[in-house]
């Protein structure tokens, strides 16, 4: 009573795939096959043909014919049920019943037939767990993937604070130099200043007593050459008072922390902050970090969005992509059979993508449940039920217009107009920060009032907040250099809600269609967004 084979044969007998659960010859299963079409009777409506020795359980498929091949005294139902289980996992893997996708497909439908008859007994098994034992899921493989984007997140927020430690010790270090070198310098010598004797004025620093210092002039002559140049800059008129309103409160800080901190600083930390790594990756890198905490309930949904785009500077959207996924995290077992709808928008602009033990969308509704409703949502943990894709190369869709218009000025400097519009009403960004490259060694003279600094070669402007109330800004600054020197240009910011707008707008428990409060949080931050 089983089953003693498995096949796939043309409407002549040829045999395309062939699985035996018990020893069988090949030669027996070639001759079987073959003499199986002669045995239909003519305008038969039956599925089954016996000989002295087998019984041939079949379903004609287009072209071909799926059988089984069992003795005589085999459960007739059982076989008919295998055999359907059996055609419905051949229409699941080849859409096209045709004899190249058979054999195209031939090593799945082998291992799918193991997984659904095992030594000539069915086993007790659906569809969709033989298609999840085919995919091959691994919950160990997700686990270290987990771990490995984990460790890499904590290494890019290492190397964002060991930058940022860098840059306030590099700055701490140049203003104590402009101090001590205004605090030594005789009497006459301010009066002078303003001449243009910047260079005379600094040769004289060397003949003061200031071991920690001249180390670190002397073991790089980059390092050196750039502190003279941060020397000159309170010699400027423009440009040089504006950098003192920020340059106060680096004052007061260097006041409160003392001088002791900088001669603790030895060469390896000043040569680390040469290398283009941590001065310009952290700068339009944003952490979500800034944005307002939500106070998570029982059921807690978070959102979140990443974006990655290039603009050109002349207009036009050379690429845009928007990935995204929601993670839902519940901590009462009660609450663990439910389903989730999102707000009726419409999304035909994303492409969605569900975790395979959730149920795929149907309808206009997007409902978010378990494909087995007596099934539960782990507790305790969160878990990325959906995911979603856009591509787009309509301008429309950039959340944040940024506009960088140089115009040279014929004398080898030029003028740099910056100017941001909101352009997604419903976000709030954070942190917005627009890096533009400048010459080296160039100082921009910057008209009107902005929180802007000089990292490195990149003349960096900081936003605090962009909303519907505060959706526009401008800055303009005079700098050396041509057009093509201020670009690419890099943003940054972190925004609380979604560019593409998934929201949530129910919970419902599954047994008694109960509404349940939930929280929620919507995250936006930026991969890449340049102006080239």
């Amino acid at each position: 009573m089983v089953v003693l084979a498995a096949s796939i044969c043309t409407r002549s007998g040829k045999p395309l795939l062939s699985r035996q659960f018990r020893p069988m010859p090949r030669s027996r299963v070639d001759g079987l096959l073959a003499a199986f079409p002669k045995l239909i009777p003519v305008n038969s409506q039956h599925t089954t043909v016996e000989t002295n020795d087998v019984r041939f359980v079949y379903q004609p498929f287009e072209e071909l014919y799926v059988l089984l091949i069992t003795n005589k005294g085999s459960n007739i139902l059982q076989d008919i049920k295998t055999l359907s289980l059996l055609v419905r996992l051949i229409s699941s893997l080849t859409p096209a019943m045709s004899e190249p996708a058979i054999l195209h497909h031939a090593f799945d439908l082998l291992c799918g037939f193991d997984e659904i008859v095992s030594l000539g007994y069915k086993e007790n098994v659906s569809l969709s767990q033989v298609r999840n034992v085919l995919e091959g899921e691994s919950h160990e493989e997700k686990i270290q993937e987990i771990i490995a984007r984990n460790k890499e997140a904590e290494a890019k927020e290492e190397l964002k604070r060991r930058a940022k430690q860098l840059e306030m010790q590099r700055r701490e270090q140049q203003r104590l130099n402009q101090a001590s070198s205004r605090s030594s310098l005789p009497g006459g010598y301010g009066g002078g200043g303003g001449g243009g004797g910047g260079q005379g004025g600094y040769s004289s620093v060397p003949r003061y007593d200031q071991p920690p210092q001249q180390e670190y002039r002397t073991s790089s002559p980059a390092v050196s050459s750039q502190q003279q140049q941060q020397s000159q800059k309170p010699k400027f008129s423009g440009s040089g008072m504006k950098l003192g309103k920020k340059g106060k409160q680096s004052d007061l800080i260097n006041a409160a922390l003392g001088s002791e901190q900088d001669v603790e600083m030895d060469e390896p930390v000043y040569q680390q902050q040469n290398e283009p790594e941590p001065e310009v990756a952290p700068e339009t890198e944003v952490s979500a970090d800034v944005l307002e905490k939500v106070e998570q309930d029982s059921i807690h949904v978070t959102i979140k969005e990443q974006l990655s785009l290039t603009l050109l500077r002349d207009g036009g959207l050379e690429s845009f992509e928007l990935k995204g996924d929601l993670d839902l995290r519940i901590t009462d077992t009660a609450q663990a059979k439910i389903k989730l709808t999102l707000s009726p928008k419409d999304y035909s602009e994303l492409q969605f993508k569900q975790h395979p033990n959730v149920a795929k969308f149907t309808g206009s509704d997007k409902v978010i449940g378990l494909k087995d409703p007596s099934r539960s949502f782990p507790v305790g943990q969160g878990l990325g039920v959906l995911r979603w894709r856009m591509t787009s190369k309509d301008e429309s869709n950039v959340p944040l217009n940024v506009t960088v218009w140089p115009q040279p000025r014929g004398d080898g400097t030029s003028d740099v107009a910056v100017e941001y519009e909101l352009e997604a009403q419903h976000l709030t960004l954070k942190n917005v920060v627009i890096s533009i490259p400048v010459p080296s060694g160039s100082l921009p003279s910057v008209t009107g009032e902005a929180d802007w600094r000089l990292s490195g070669n990149s003349f960096v402007w900081t936003i605090d907040t962009i909303d519907s109330e505060n959706s526009n800004g401008s800055l303009e600054f005079r700098c050396q250099g041509e057009a093509d020197d201020f670009f690419p240009v890099s943003v940054g910011f972190a925004a609380s809600g979604s560019l593409a707008d998934v929201e949530v707008a129910k919970a419902v428990l599954i047994e008694n269609g109960e509404e349940q409060t939930f929280s929620q949080e919507r995250i936006l931050t930026v991969d890449k967004y340049e102006i080239v």
